[in-house]
């Protein structure tokens, strides 16, 4: 079966290496060297300061909420706008921060949050706007930012697909209040899990580094309500060697994206990436054109051992748990990601991956005649999300 995914893994002498120096060191977590140069080294690779390393990708983002105020209960009643079309971790962490998500609509043609439906989306109770760079294609951080001005909110971008991107020749992760990174195994760059979050303000990120460790500062008393958010050394250690080898990497998967692009850019929609964007090469979409397609090319590609999966599905606005009490509430409708999130599929990508192979299954599906059956209708409402399924 050729995985949709598949993580990197490097050179095992270098991580036992790594782990060589842990031993010697005798120390685990609770901050280390091995913590302290990889912050170094991502922020000089990321071309951004004020980087703080955390467990995961989801806490990355509660995090955030709680550093720059954003999150409810004690506080009062608090909402966030943000995009339906994306995984379940960007809401459900709003959720989790005691923050209702507001859903706006996507963009057509590069499927990130459309600043155009954001201000009729706002509510007396916002308090931050959370878009995604999704498949690592840029919002429009230049309105959005323009928004959140004039209105008094906080800006938290969600880049865990965005690692290494630029934007008009700066780092992409520098827009916003604050952007957060997850290092889950089957990113571009992972420390099998992990995260991280790149504040605009120095002071916020000593704050966080504070509230990571259960609230207790650098002299050792209990200065903020915390939780234990840390990344360890171990995690480190894996992080500095996929480092060390991420030029190889990322060549691998250029080339294979350049594979499905030179096959599938006329028989497919394919997502519009910003011009001033970079590509980090982490995720190969297409859009079929219709969901019963969508289900035919999936059925077949399944048939001859090739694991594309279907990113993001529902989209999070049609998810009850998610969702106002109110039925009629504003920001309820986005057309936009609830079509493309019917008819939207990722291609196996990563180093290594038989690309040839792949794109002519795919085209071979997608040039075959209808299958005579009939698809069920899924169900307005669902809580299926992507069973069995590895994290995206």
């Amino acid at each position: 079966m050729i995985p949709v995914t598949r993580p990197y893994f490097p050179d095992i002498r270098k991580v036992e290496a790594y782990l060589e120096g842990i031993y010697s060191r005798q120390r685990l977590t609770n901050g280390g060297p091995l913590l302290e140069e990889l912050a170094t080294r991502l922020e000089a690779y990321l071309g951004v300061r004020n980087l703080v390393l955390v467990a995961n990708g989801t806490l990355a983002l509660q995090i955030a909420y709680r550093v720059l105020g954003i999150s409810g209960r004690l506080e009062g009643p608090a909402d966030a706008v943000t995009t339906p079309f994306s995984f379940i971790a960007t809401a459900s962490s709003l959720k989790w921060e005691g923050v209702q998500p507001r859903f706006a609509d996507i963009q057509r043609g590069g499927w990130c949050l459309d600043p155009a439906t954001i201000p009729t989306t706002i509510s007396d109770s916002t308090r931050a706007i959370v878009p995604v760079h999704v498949f690592g294609n840029a919002c429009a951080v230049d309105e959005i930012d323009h928004i959140a001005s004039q209105r008094g909110l906080k800006v938290v971008y969600d880049g865990a697909h965005a690692f290494g991107v630029r934007y008009a020749g700066k780092s992409l992760l520098a827009h916003g209040d604050a952007t957060t990174l997850s290092f889950h195994a089957t990113k571009v760059f992972h420390s099998v899990e992990g995260g991280a979050i790149v504040f605009r303000d120095p002071e916020l990120a000593r704050r966080a580094r504070r509230m990571i460790n259960f609230g207790i500062d650098e002299q050792g008393k209990l200065s903020d309500l915390g939780i234990n958010a840390k990344m360890n050394e171990v995690q480190a250690a894996m992080g500095l060697a996929v480092l060390d080898e991420l030029e190889r990497n990322l060549q691998g998967r250029a080339e294979a994206w350049a594979v499905y692009h030179e096959r599938l850019k006329d028989a497919v929609t394919l997502q519009y990436r910003h011009p001033e964007c970079s590509n980090n090469f982490g995720y190969f979409p297409v859009v079929l054109e219709s969901e019963a397609k969508l289900l035919e090319v999936l059925e077949h590609l399944t048939e001859q051992g090739v694991g594309a999966r279907r990113y993001f599905h529902p989209a999070l606005s049609r998810v009850s748990c998610l969702r106002e009490a109110t039925a009629h509430a504003r920001g309820s409708e986005t057309p936009n990601a609830d079509s493309l999130a019917e008819r939207v599929l990722c291609l196996p990508l990563y180093l290594g991956v038989p690309a040839q192979q792949v794109a002519n299954e795919f085209l071979t599906a997608l040039r075959a005649p209808a299958r005579q059956r009939a698809w069920p209708t899924p169900a307005p409402m669902t809580e299926n999300l992507w069973p069995g399924s590895m994290q995206p």
